[in-house]
């Protein structure tokens, strides 16, 4: 139990450093995932586009809008992931030998699963504050930008929504419980791999098994990741998604099918990025992680 603890808090920590280190590449790739007019003057053409109207308008800030409630997401995330899988993974691994394909994929889907339904709010909220760009208000002639804070775009979609708003985007989510279940599956496999034949791994090998990973679960389940990201924003009368079929179908008819891989240079890059960050940190902290309970153990049993 302890172990699968001190997965969990790893998993958190890691989560959170690989995020703050990747987070402008976050906010770039989501806002080009739900940009449907590319044109005009304000339009995104791209990630270098994207970063520089950004820092125009809204500064340096404007990278990193939404950051306080992604930070919470990703370790609430990527603790309630870790310790699910830990969990299950122990029971598979009762027989002192790695977990098969098919017992990684379960895993991974109960897991996944588990963790959309705990998190979904957090991310709406998260995506709402990302994509949203600072609003100019005229005042004493002079233009000052606001933009809301994670209290006031809860209360927003309170408002707006009501309490439903929290859990737009589900089922895309869980259809995409799909890219852990890839990601972890080709980590755990090529890891065990490895380790036959080399035994010990470092922390460069734990940095390019996290890039390959993800690198294969975000390339097969990107159009997803669009329709998820829209869905989660307010849906408006003129670009309202029924479902997850409905936008995928409305993208197609509107954008074409270049619609559904919007911004993916930019997430292949963040996603490959945070991926390698968090399995590399995961592995440093999951030793501290051991250590501290064991001192919180023996504190209680004194």
């Amino acid at each position: 139990m302890s172990e699968n603890i001190a997965h969990a808090l790893s998993g958190a920590g890691g989560g959170i450093i690989s995020m703050a280190l990747t987070y402008p590449l976050i906010t770039v790739s989501s806002r080009l995932q739900v940009q449907k007019d590319t044109k005009g003057a304000d339009a995104y053409k791209g990630g270098r586009d994207t970063i520089v109207k950004i820092l125009k308008n809204e500064g340096f800030s404007g990278l990193y809008s939404g950051l306080n409630s992604a930070i919470f997401g990703i370790a609430l995330t990527n603790g309630v992931y870790y310790y699910f899988y830990e969990t299950i993974k122990t029971v598979f691994e009762k027989n002192k030998r790695p977990m098969s394909v098919i017992e990684s994929m379960i895993a991974g889907a109960i897991a996944g699963s588990a963790t959309v339904l705990v998190t979904n709010p957090i991310w709406v909220v998260n995506t709402r504050m990302t994509v949203t760009r600072k609003e100019s208000v005229d005042e004493n002639e002079k233009q000052k930008h606001k933009k809301l804070g994670t209290i006031s775009t809860i209360l927003k979609i309170i408002k707006e929504d009501g309490p439903k708003g929290f859990w737009q985007g589900v089922i895309p989510a869980l259809i995409l419980v799909i890219n852990p279940i890839i990601q972890y599956t080709v980590y755990e496999q090529l890891k065990a791999r490895i380790e036959e034949r080399f035994k010990k791994l470092g922390n460069i090998d734990f940095f390019l098994l996290g890039a390959i990973s993800k690198l294969i679960a975000t390339a097969s389940t990107y159009p997803y990741i669009v329709i998820k990201s829209r869905m989660q924003l307010r849906q408006t009368d003129d670009g309202h998604y029924k479902n997850t079929w409905d936008g995928l179908q409305k993208i197609i008819a509107n954008e074409g099918y270049s619609g559904l891989y919007k911004g993916i240079t930019s997430k292949l890059l963040q996603s490959v990025l945070t991926a390698a960050f968090l399995f590399m940190y995961k592995e440093a902290l999951f030793k501290f992680s051991v250590k501290f309970l064991t001192l919180m153990k023996i504190k209680n049993v004194q």
